[in-house]
């Protein structure tokens, strides 16, 4: 099954690390990812722009078109990994390591994904 694993963290936090820590802790988590990868579970991987690059279209019967992002938290959606995991417990795992190789705080949201094109595969 195909699980969506959204990364959650403070955008101030990270978007102020040095170079250095920046470079170490995305060569971390590339071990990760290239693990998953030989192991042809890992689909696609995005890391988004800040907030600030954000637009919310609110639903209803007078769509409202509002900058920014759409909520006001501590925490931002950073980016999301697609990982093809045989159950929860293996995906939560991934996010274990991941968690382990960011070094940062925050969450990492576990979501299963419901595919319209079944069995064309994520690697």
């Amino acid at each position: 099954m195909l699980y969506a694993i959204l990364c959650y963290d403070s955008e101030e936090v990270v978007g102020s690390w040095s170079q250095d820590q920046e470079a170490t802790t995305m060569a971390r988590l590339a071990a990760v990812q290239q693990k998953l990868a030989e192991k042809k579970q890992l689909g696609p991987v995005a890391r988004l722009l800040p907030t600030t690059a954000a637009t919310t279209v609110r639903k209803g019967a007078k769509p409202l078109v509002l900058d920014g992002p759409f909520a006001e938290t501590k925490e931002q959606l950073l980016g999301f990994y697609v990982v093809d995991c045989a159950s929860l417990d293996e995906a939560i795992e991934v996010a274990r390591e991941l968690g382990k190789a960011s070094g940062s705080e925050g969450a990492y949201e576990i979501r299963p994904i419901a595919t319209f094109k079944p069995g064309t595969g994520v690697a």
